[in-house]
């Protein structure tokens, strides 16, 4: 079915209330596990109505922040959705404590089990205003970002159309982009705090309300941390300060001696060659094009895949106003469609989103007729794993977007995935100290995230600059939307790196292996995945020096 052809019908949710109800009552009634396990196959059913109608209008409101009928129906969900998931909890809190467990769990797997139990230790009916409150606030923070409108050398440009500017190898231009981008946060800053400041009280009451001491422990229950908890991370964010900063800053050093600099200013980051970074040298209509030719000429079953997504009208990719900003896949598991959503700007991150967006959607595409939804998707540091490992295996075709541009793009692509790692690391951290302060004010927060640039980005310089004044946090969506999610990032670029490392030695057996951990879906834990597809646990003693010794044996 092709995305035009969906049609939009806005779930009765007292009807499905009480399907949820009745589902439970015959699941508790059940003389036997096949009886339950026919309640589960209903549940299954019940679950993708509500998903994939839950999902396009996502998608809808994403593409049009403006649009007032998707606008409405986005708050539908945000207010309904925590009385959907009450339900679905009591039917699964009927599987758990069934008589036929384990009958169920060899059908179903254990791991099925494993996250339904970690997914009630992250509900209670008592939070579902605190819930509903909650999504209305990132609905609310998606919009402001999305309302941005700047006036940029004579163009009329959104956040995301402004990032061309923050490349430029003309220092002025980035610097005076950067402070175009200052001035909107500026302006709303008041707005991002108090957004900022209500989620962080909402959050720290639903934890309280639960029994927990903060909203940490609410936080991983709630990302579905299955095999590591907070302490290991805490140990993995040391080690990429001691084993990965080093590496990085040799990568910094080289940069700013390569466009003439004495040290980089922030404004300086993103640009990594004088001449300017590599771009596509296609036009936006060109880019889904290029990206068939690429996946038909990887393997077959890519191949399969991308001609699924092109002729089913499954990206949305050019940035436009009132379209909110940065990039996603989401899953329409009633049509079994994956859906790309982008903003091309004419930049490699164009490029990345035929990669990284696509490694979801390849991964939802292999996994589209898994009967048990819940498996089909990986945790999310495991989904990362097929994303970021993607952009890597894609190396060889950098030659169709780059000409003989690419090996600069590949460069610049590997020198940018290894220096994300300590940034990946503060924007983790600084939730911590967060959500373990509750008390903090604005104020104290940004003061806390300028501590962590000076741990995790020493290599840059801010001299008072407004993002230097600890407001940067403010722009990275992920903080305000997905709490702890972005230690996933990093979790997964280090399993990525290693796929990297060993595709230049056997690409074959690499993407082999590649292929083989994207098929398990979320049949197995993220440790259990990457370890069995031949990586190394990135919780590992000395598996960062590894990686840092491989990507400087490649770059210097």
């Amino acid at each position: 079915m092709k995305f035009s052809e969906i049609q939009y019908e806005r779930p009765d949710i007292k009807a499905v209330i009480a399907r949820y109800e009745t589902l439970a009552e015959k699941a508790g009634a059940a003389k036997n596990a096949k009886e339950q396990l026919d309640c589960v196959d209903e549940h299954e059913r019940l679950l993708s109505e509500v998903a994939t109608m839950m999902s396009y209008v996502y998608i809808r409101h994403s593409v049009d922040t403006r649009d007032p009928f998707f606008e409405k129906e986005q708050e539908f969900f945000d207010e309904n959705y925590p009385l959907f998931e009450e339900k679905r909890q009591e039917f699964c809190t009927v599987l758990l404590d069934s008589p036929f467990r384990p009958e169920l769990e060899k059908a179903l797997g254990r791991l099925f089990f494993v996250n339904m139990e970690i997914a009630k230790k992250a509900f209670s009916p008592a939070n579902i205003p605190l819930m509903q409150e909650e999504a209305k606030l990132v609905t609310e923070y998606s919009k402001l970002l999305a309302s941005a409108s700047l006036e940029f050398d004579g163009e009329t440009v959104n956040l995301t159309q402004l990032h061309k500017f923050e490349e430029s190898p003309n220092r002025d231009t980035r610097r005076r982009a950067y402070a175009a981008e200052a001035s909107f946060f500026k302006a709303n800053e008041a707005e991002f705090d108090r957004i900022f400041d209500e989620l962080v009280r909402i959050r720290n009451s639903m934890a309280k309300n639960m029994g927990y001491q903060n909203f940490v422990t609410l936080g991983y229950y709630a990302m579905n941390r299955n095999c590591y908890d907070a302490s290991m991370v805490a140990v993995y964010r040391e080690q990429v300060v001691k084993d990965i900063l080093p590496t990085v800053m040799k990568i910094k050093e080289k940069q700013a001696e390569r466009n003439g600099l004495s040290g980089l200013m922030f404004y300086d980051n993103a640009c990594f060659y004088p001449e300017g970074n590599p771009k596509p040298r296609a036009s936006f209509d060109e880019m889904l094009g290029l990206g068939r030719k690429m996946y038909h000429e990887m393997s077959a079953e890519t191949g399969e895949f991308i001609d699924y997504m092109i002729d089913n009208e499954l990206f949305d990719s050019i940035a436009k106003a009132g379209k909110q900003p940065g990039g996603y896949c989401t899953y329409l598991p009633e049509f079994k469609l994956p859906y790309i959503f982008a903003n091309f700007n004419g930049t490699s991150a164009d490029v990345d989103v035929l990669t990284h967006e696509a490694g979801h959607a390849y991964q939802a595409y292999r996994a589209r007729n898994m009967k048990i939804l819940e498996l089909s998707q990986a945790t999310l540091e495991a989904c990362e794993v097929h994303s970021m490992s993607m952009e890597f295996f894609c190396y060889p075709f950098m030659n169709l977007f780059y000409g003989d541009d690419a090996d600069r793009a590949r460069e610049a692509h590997l020198s940018d995935a290894v220096s994300f790692l300590p940034y990946g690391c503060m924007v983790d951290e600084f939730q911590h100290v967060v959500y373990e302060h509750p008390e903090l004010t604005p104020n104290e927060r940004k003061a806390e995230w300028a501590k962590l640039e000076d741990k995790y980005r020493p290599f840059l310089r801010f001299k008072g600059d407004f993002f230097g004044e600890g407001m940067w946090f403010m722009r990275q969506s992920h903080i305000y939307k997905n709490p702890f999610y972005y230690i996933d990032y990093c979790l997964a670029q280090t399993s990525a790196l290693q796929f990297w490392a060993w595709a230049q030695k056997d690409r074959k057996a690499a993407f082999t292996a590649y292929n083989a951990l994207v098929e398990k879906a979320g049949t197995e834990t993220f440790l259990d995945l990457v370890t069995g597809a031949g990586l190394k646990n990135p919780f590992t003693p000395g598996c960062l020096v590894d990686v840092a010794k491989e990507t400087e044996k490649q770059l210097f």
